[in-house]
């Protein structure tokens, strides 16, 4: 369920991942038939799992804040996602990006308020 980690750069409080989207993922199954994507649940999810994994060990989510889903990420993609958290304000905010040939796109962006 989780994507190909390319390449990781971890700070003290954030990580850096570059992430290969493939084709044959769970989660593109019947979204949609003519032109699957990746669903914002799965993105929520990758940033959950490494979110608490790797910055926020112990923490559940608590509150979705201005969420915004951008691009459309497509089977085959490259993503980089930025992963930054706040412990005083308990907020892991993130970010998505496409990387192409053509150059970079913002996916989604948005924080996530966990306890």
């Amino acid at each position: 369920m989780l994507p190909i980690e390319r390449s990781r750069q971890q700070q003290d409080k954030s990580v850096t991942l570059t992430l290969q989207v493939e084709a044959g993922l769970f989660w593109f199954r019947g979204h949609f038939t003519d032109l699957p994507i990746l669903p914002g649940v799965a993105q929520l999810n990758w940033v959950m799992h490494y979110g608490v994994s790797l910055l926020a060990p112990g923490k559940q989510f608590a509150v979705m804040d201005n969420i915004k889903f951008q691009q459309p990420v497509l089977p085959d993609s490259l993503l980089q996602l930025y992963l930054d958290w706040d412990a005083e304000k308990s907020r892991l905010s993130f970010c998505y990006t496409l990387l192409k040939e053509e150059g970079e796109q913002i996916a989604s962006s948005g924080k996530i308020t966990l306890c």
